[in-house]
């Protein structure tokens, strides 16, 4: 059954009531906040997780925390965001490349077309990585139809376009 494109002011299509995502898409992360950030959707990975560094473990009022920092882009000029988050665990971990490490693991509310849910994350290092955060199948269970074909569907966290200098404002004019 092909997907529904946007009825009536709705922000993606859907498929008997599902919202359908693309094999990537800009999400936001409010609690750690994170206000966008590009995500491969991986049906292929079990768990999500969020590029991280420079942690600090420590107890807080009776509870295992953790702070963190994060970069959102490839960029060398994207900004570091400062983040914490209650340790839910510490989980061997088997990477795509057969890598075996320890992660922190964090709840945190995911905002993604247009719902709000809780997702655990396991932190890792993805500085060599393409995308800095993976949105696993444990997230998207129940949840989504996802469309290997399709990217960006949900227009809710996409970056404004950028400006093409002082030309990109001045109107339409016929070329000549």
């Amino acid at each position: 059954m092909p997907a529904r494109e946007p009825e009536n002011g709705a922000a993606h299509p859907t498929i008997d009531g599902r919202p359908v995502v693309g094999w990537r898409e800009w999400l936001a992360l409010p609690g750690l906040g994170i206000r966008r950030v590009k995500a491969k959707i991986d049906t292929g990975a079990r768990s999500s997780a969020l590029h991280a560094f420079a942690f600090e473990r420590f107890r807080a009022q009776g509870t295992d925390r953790v702070r963190f920092q994060t970069v959102t882009r490839r960029a060398p000029s994207s900004p570091v965001i400062h983040c914490e988050a209650d340790l839910l665990d510490i989980r061997t971990i088997r990477s795509s490349n057969g890598a075996i490490e320890d992660r922190y693991v964090v709840s945190t509310p995911c905002l993604l077309a247009g719902q709000e849910w809780p997702i655990e994350l396991t932190l890792s290092n993805r500085r060599a990585m393409k995308f800095r955060m993976l949105l696993g199948r444990e997230a998207l269970r129940r949840r989504f139809l996802v469309d290997p074909g399709r990217s960006f569907l949900d227009p809710t966290h996409r970056p404004r376009p950028r400006s093409k200098g002082p030309l990109a404002e001045a109107p339409d004019t016929p070329n000549r």
